[in-house]
């Protein structure tokens, strides 16, 4: 049976997504002078304020309202008209030390045997919808965002652009479940009062039309995915008419909300738990990152053309409680023997998913906007200050849940042709 499937993305400039990327970068700051630091932060960001809460425990300590009006620098708030400024915005902080029965709970003699820092369950999920395993509505979302940003960067053409925007994406799938149309693309963008209401909108259409569109396809997609948009897409840009009040002084952001626009679009599934702010002895991050790669790596050998992983931990212990796996009936192999190979392949336990994908380096600020999956792994250098002002530089390797690296291994455990 055909059906529409739709799938969203934020830009960096939503106040959400505000909110995760200076969580991100309070966490990477710790890590980058203390790579064994326990950190859970939460942003709140409104009207000229940004609030900062949660709990820390570090031998270092960091300038968290720097950073934070850095974060602001970088996405774009620096326009009093914005009401909402990096350089004149209140920053406070009501950051704790964490709390000493749960730190001690989770650390052990051996780091190996460290348990998790929470209970709960994470989801990985990997379709072959993709060069990435990622599913296609998620990704053209994003794609969106990330051009419309380009262009505000570049500042020659819709010059007119302010930071907060959202896209949306429905796809229209066969009865054989492959997408075969853009249905439709629903996208709003924060600008500036340049004209009347009337006439601001249909510039903005018809520049959404003939200028971000055209980028996308040509910068990002496949042909055979640029084949999907038709005649028949119908296109909703700035359906209200106006968007010129927008950010935080528009809605109130806050770290975690956008938990379906970090993972899947929809697809598979998710936990529950949010990423940003959170160091990798929280399962809901580092157990969700380990998930995605090992389906990733199933799917990419052909174990199957879509998998959905589910593991579930609970606090203070090592070892999973329990693992599910899914196929959606596209795979010869039961779900009970695949689920007997991870745990053959892969340990689970928070010290071996923190070692083996490198998560106690500073790599998080990337992860916070268009999504933490299906990104390409790579080497850089990032920046950070200590409490003193002073600079340090550091190579990090981000996106390591995507790496391939374990197919030689899942195609010889399962006897698949290599």
């Amino acid at each position: 049976m055909a059906y529409l499937f739709t799938s969203e993305s934020v830009s960096e400039g939503h106040p959400d997504k505000i909110a995760d990327q200076i969580s991100d970068s309070i966490l990477d700051h710790f890590l980058a002078y203390d790579s064994d630091a326990k950190v859970a932060i939460e942003t709140l960001v409104t009207t000229g304020q940004i609030i900062l809460a949660g709990e820390v425990h570090s031998k270092t300590w960091v300038n968290v309202q720097k950073i934070a009006r850095n974060v602001l620098r970088r996405i774009g708030y620096t326009k009093n008209e914005y009401r909402f400024n990096a350089d004149s915005c209140g920053v406070l902080s009501s950051i704790q030390e964490q709390s000493l029965d749960l730190f001690e709970g989770i650390q052990k003699s051996k780091k190996e045997e460290q348990g998790s820092g929470d209970q709960g369950i994470v989801f990985g999920y990997a379709v072959k919808e993709t060069e990435n395993y990622m599913p296609l509505a998620l990704e053209i979302s994003h794609h969106i965002l990330r051009e419309l940003s380009s262009i505000r960067s570049e500042g020659e053409k819709m010059t007119y652009l302010r930071p907060d925007a959202k896209s949306q994406v429905t796809l229209e799938y066969s009865d054989t479940n492959v997408p075969v149309h853009i249905h439709a693309v629903v996208i709003s963008t924060q600008h500036d009062e340049f004209d009347t209401k009337k006439r601001m909108h249909k510039r903005i259409v018809q520049d959404i039309i003939n200028i971000l569109i055209p980028r996308v396809k040509n910068n990002f997609l496949s042909k055979d995915i640029k084949k999907l948009f038709t005649d028949r897409t119908k296109y909703y840009i700035n359906s209200t008419g106006k968007f010129v009040t927008g950010g935080p002084h528009g809605d109130t952001g806050l770290t975690g909300r956008k938990i379906i626009v970090d993972t899947y679009g929809g697809k598979g599934a998710h936990g529950g738990g949010a990423f940003s702010g959170k160091d990798p002895s929280k399962m809901d991050r580092s157990g969700a990152y380990a998930a995605r790669h090992i389906a990733k790596n199933l799917v990419a050998a052909g174990i199957s053309d879509e998998l959905l992983i589910q593991i579930s931990y609970a606090v203070g212990i090592a070892e999973p409680i329990c693992i599910f796996v899914n196929t959606y009936g596209k795979s010869k192999i039961d779900s009970e023997n695949i689920v007997l190979n991870i745990n053959k392949i892969f340990d689970l336990r928070p010290y071996a998913i923190e070692k083996r994908l490198k998560l106690r380096q500073p790599m998080y600020e990337e992860t916070s906007v268009y999504g933490h999956m299906g990104k390409t792994t790579k080497k850089v250098y990032k920046s950070f200050l200590d409490i003193e002002g002073n600079k340090k530089k550091q190579k990090v390797e981000l996106f390591t849940w995507e790496k391939l690296d374990y197919l030689p291994v899942i195609k010889d455990i399962f006897k698949l042709k290599k």
